[in-house]
C-alpha cells in the first residue's frame, strides 16, 4: 500500500560496493507509478523528492541536497553514538550481537540529521563477512521501503546526547595477532572480507594471507 503520493525517487550508489544489488533490488521492488532510478555519481542527482544515498561514504555539497525534499542514509549505530565509519565492524568486532540501525536525514555534518526510523538487526554470532553483510542489506531494503509506503504517519525526530566516531578501518585493521587464539580473535576474523580486506598475519617479516570460509 502507497501512502507517501512520492513520485520521483532516486537511488545513489557511488562505487560498486556490497550494497548495489540491494540498490537495484530497491528500485525493482517500488510501485511502477513511481520514477525511480539507479545513480552512480552525486552530480547527476536530478531534481526530485526523494534520495536514499546507500553504501556512501563522501559528504555530499549542500548544493546537492537541495535538489531533494528528503535525503536519506542507512546507520548501523544507536546515533549520536557510533558516527562514522564501518559501524557494523567495530560493534561486531566489540561483540554486538544486537545492532542498532537507524533511517536519517543526510546532511552536511555527518550522521547528524533527523531521525525516522530505527530497527534492530540480530546477530548469532556465527555469521562472516557475507552473511552479516547480507542481512545489513535485507534491513536497509525494509526500512527504505517502509519510509515510502508510510512515510505521512512517520515524524523524524532530532539526535540527543553526546556523540562518538567510528574511524575508518583500513587494510592494516584485518592483521591477526600471531600471539593469540583464534578464538580470541574470531569476531575479527567475522569481519574481513576474503576479496577486499582479507585476514592476514606477518612471521619473521614474511606476510601471509588467510581466508576464512563457513563449512555449511
Amino acid at each position: 500500500m502507497n501512502n507517501s503520493n512520492f513520485k520521483t525517487i532516486s537511488v545513489l550508489v557511488d562505487n560498486d560496493s556490497w550494497i548495489l544489488p540491494y540498490a537495484k533490488e530497491l528500485i525493482s521492488a517500488l510501485p511502477k507509478s513511481y520514477q525511480c532510478q539507479l545513480i552512480r555519481k552525486a552530480d547527476d542527482i536530478p531534481q526530485g523528492e526523494v534520495c536514499f544515498f546507500l553504501g556512501c561514504t563522501q559528504i555530499v555539497d549542500d548544493d546537492i541536497l537541495m535538489r531533494n525534499a528528503y535525503n536519506l542514509v542507512i546507520h548501523e549505530s544507536m546515533l549520536p553514538q557510533g558516527k562514522g565509519f564501518a559501524p557494523m565492524s567495530w560493534q561486531i568486532l566489540a561483540g554486538q550481537h544486537s545492532i542498532p540501525v537507524c533511517l536519517l536525514e543526510a546532511t552536511s555534518k555527518v550522521d547528524s540529521g533527523k531521525i525516522w526510523l530505527t530497527d534492530i538487526l540480530e546477530l548469532n554470532g556465527s555469521e562472516l563477512h557475507d552473511d552479516w553483510r547480507a542481512k545489513q542489506g535485507e534491513i536497509t531494503l525494509k526500512l527504505a521501503k517502509e519510509f515510502i509506503n508510510s512515510f505521512q504517519q512517520l515524524t523524524p525526530k532530532s539526535q540527543k546526547g553526546e556523540s562518538s566516531f567510528y574511524p575508518k578501518r583500513t587494510i592494516k585493521d584485518s592483521e591477526l595477532d600471531i600471539n593469540k587464539s583464534l578464538n580470541e580473535q574470531f569476531d575479527l576474523l567475522r569481519i574481513v572480507s576474503n576479496s577486499d580486506y582479507p585476514a592476514f598475519f606477518i612471521k619473521n617479516g614474511v606476510k601471509y594471507t588467510l581466508r576464512i570460509d563457513k563449512d555449511d
